[in-house]
């Protein structure tokens, strides 16, 4: 297989159109925009368009899904994003100390607005928060930690949130979540490999065999000992085999077979794609910074 061909994903459709512009509308309603990105793919995960759409409206970036990539090229991602003076957490939804951080940040970060309110004697006038990010990057999940009780509806599958929907955290915190926007046209192969790999693109419309065959392309060379172990592979076999040729030997170990003890390719791409996206592969991170930076 020609891992050089491009993938050929066309995903725009009319809502997320509708989306972006409702995002803008928005943004006169919030007072600060909270932007969820993976952080197995910050980049990737990234609307190219967001600098342009947000302005100079106050933003904090959020590394969301943080238990599912590699820590210390997480700690790496935030750095690249401070340096570019942006204020950035690592955020994971079974941590609770993110709660409290993220919490922390906002008001740290909203300081001036909130003193400025108590001075003209605003009491009880809460932040407003606006999530952005592209689908399946976690923001109902991400809203019902934050605030409890609310009831943001959870789909491990993009494009469910449809409308602008406010939720009450607290007595000092609103959120306004938007539905997953991406974007007309990917900037290139490889971010749209890495928006397939992690599923926030519906699978329905790509060749799931070849997109698993691409994935153990991406992560053999950093992440090979996690194939092995999450699968019991000898690592000495598989060394020197093509992609596709270690996805048919996972196949065997996994005993997804057809009639004629062939493998059945279909079942266990499925099964790759699914372990890694739910983090029984281990913490993967698919892109690092100078990725992006060409150093």
């Amino acid at each position: 297989m020609n891992e050089e061909n491009k993938v050929n994903i066309n995903w725009f459709p009319g809502h997320m159109a509708k989306a972006q512009r409702k995002l803008k509308e928005s943004l006169g309603n919030v007072d600060v925009v909270i932007e969820l990105l993976d952080a197995r793919i910050p980049l990737s995960s990234r609307n190219p368009d967001i600098d342009k759409i947000l302005s100079n409206k106050p933003r904090i970036i959020v590394l969301n899904k943080s238990d599912l990539s590699d820590e210390k090229i997480s700690l790496n991602w935030k750095k690249y994003f401070e340096k570019m003076g942006q204020d950035c957490i690592l955020f994971s939804i079974k941590d609770s100390k993110s709660t409290n951080m993220f919490m922390n940040k906002v008001i740290h970060k909203m300081n001036f607005k909130l003193k400025n309110w108590e001075s003209k004697g605003a009491v009880g006038q809460k932040l407003r928060l606006m999530i952005v990010g592209i689908p399946n990057v976690g923001k109902s999940s991400f809203i019902n930690r934050i605030c409890k009780n609310s009831k943001a509806k959870v789909e491990n599958r993009p494009g469910v949130t449809r409308s602008n929907q406010w939720f009450t955290c607290g007595d000092k915190i609103q959120i306004l979540d938007t539905p997953g926007v991406l974007w007309p046209k990917f900037q290139d192969n490889t971010t749209a490999l890495d928006l397939a790999f992690t599923g926030a693109i519906k699978d329905q419309i790509l060749d799931v065999e070849d997109l698993s065959v691409r994935f153990i392309e991406k992560i053999r060379s950093r992440y090979m000992n996690n194939l092995c172990e999450r699968f019991k592979l000898d690592k000495s076999k598989i060394e020197n085999l093509s992609s596709f040729e270690i996805l048919e030997y996972i196949g065997r170990k996994r005993g997804a077979l057809i009639s004629g003890a062939e493998v059945d390719i279909t079942r266990i791409s499925n099964i790759v794609l699914e372990e890694f996206r739910s983090g029984k592969l281990g913490k993967i991170t698919l892109e690092i910074p100078y990725d992006k930076q060409g150093e």
